[in-house]
């Protein structure tokens, strides 16, 4: 789509913007990219970009800044990461920290050691508990309300209140609990689930009702998304010039920090992906704020992806630095976590 002048003048435009945080003019555009090219030419290439959607004009300079579609091309198309390690002894104290017997303080150290070496935020998913339970029993609390007790192989116990569409005895319960826990302990939810679906003919009809109302609440309770995103450094967003003379983007960003949704979403999309990617806010429905970019990657466990991590900071980020963060940090945290 553009001619080899107009993809250097861009990428030019949008590594000074990148280190600079100010608009790029035609004159500062002329010195920096190095071409021999007339304030006129330089102007009227600037305007074909803008005329394409890759950058646009503040109102309040004569400048150009790049646009999520700018960011997008130059990411995809331009940007190359520098060789060598940018973690170096930075990374020694935390690195010390990532045992893995204790797989909650890897996590947290990771999201720390991110958001140390971006200086935004670090963000990672804990690995997903598997979902097998060991033991279940059901308590009546009241008129069509259940205590569902869930225990997992390793010992963890997770409640959930149900509400039951009629009223169930205790007897009734009980008759529910022992099923499950001879015919399905052990198994995988979703393989109960399915089994279930086959079976729920040769089961009384408030029996199975009963049992797939467990199964539910026990998905429910082994995947609680708010407990599986650790975040660390949500502070540095303060300092950052894009967001600080805006109050109401930084409460939005808060908010999302608090609520973590909207982040699990992302982050879910990021686990199905290979390698490092990057999401560029204003492009898609993917990020929720323009103003925002995301560096990712997925991390695995003995060669399966359980989670993922990354970087949270303003659209003007040195995404080649930001790129060698997350990328060196995954494979730490897969090393790590994949330790016997």
């Amino acid at each position: 789509m553009l001619d080899e002048r107009s993809r250097s003048l861009l990428k030019t435009l949008v590594e000074r913007y990148i280190a600079d945080g100010q608009p790029v003019g035609s004159r500062t555009l002329s010195k920096a990219s190095g071409l021999e090219l007339s304030p006129a030419t330089i102007r009227n290439v600037m305007a074909d970009l803008e005329e394409l959607g890759l950058i646009a004009s503040p109102h309040t300079s004569a400048g150009r800044i790049p646009t999520a579609r700018g960011y997008r091309l130059f990411v995809d198309t331009m940007l190359t990461a520098k060789a060598g390690s940018i973690i170096g002894a930075d990374a020694r104290p935390l690195e010390a920290q990532l045992q893995p017997d204790q797989p909650q303080r890897v996590i947290a150290s990771a999201a720390h050691l991110l958001s140390n070496l971006s200086s935004f935020v670090g963000v990672v998913t804990a690995p997903r508990k598997p979902s097998v339970f060991h033991h279940i029993e059901f308590l009546r609390l009241g008129e069509r309300r259940v205590l569902v007790i869930m225990v997992a192989p390793d010992g963890d116990v997770q409640n959930r209140v149900i509400f039951t569409a009629q009223d169930f005895s205790q007897g009734e319960l009980a008759e529910a609990s022992n099923r499950l826990n001879a015919h399905y302990a052990g198994l995988s939810l979703e393989g109960v689930r399915e089994r279930l679906k086959g079976e729920v003919d040769q089961l009384r009809s408030e029996i199975a009702t009963l049992m797939s109302a467990a199964v539910q609440a026990g998905t429910e309770a082994m995947v609680d998304e708010q407990e599986r995103v650790v975040i660390s450094g949500e502070r540095n967003l303060l300092t950052v010039q894009d967001f600080s003379n805006d109050m109401g983007s930084l409460r939005r960003l808060f908010d999302m920090f608090e609520q973590k949704t909207q982040l699990m979403r992302l982050l879910d999309v990021s686990s199905r992906a290979e390698g490092v990617r990057i999401y560029i806010g204003g492009e898609s429905q993917v990020v929720p704020f323009e103003e925002l970019s995301v560096v990712s990657a997925p991390y695995e466990v003995d060669g399966q992806v359980v989670g993922t991590l990354g970087v949270i900071g303003p659209t003007r980020m040195a995404y080649d630095r930001m790129i060698q963060i997350v990328d060196i940090t995954s494979r730490m945290i897969s090393q790590a976590l994949s330790q016997k």
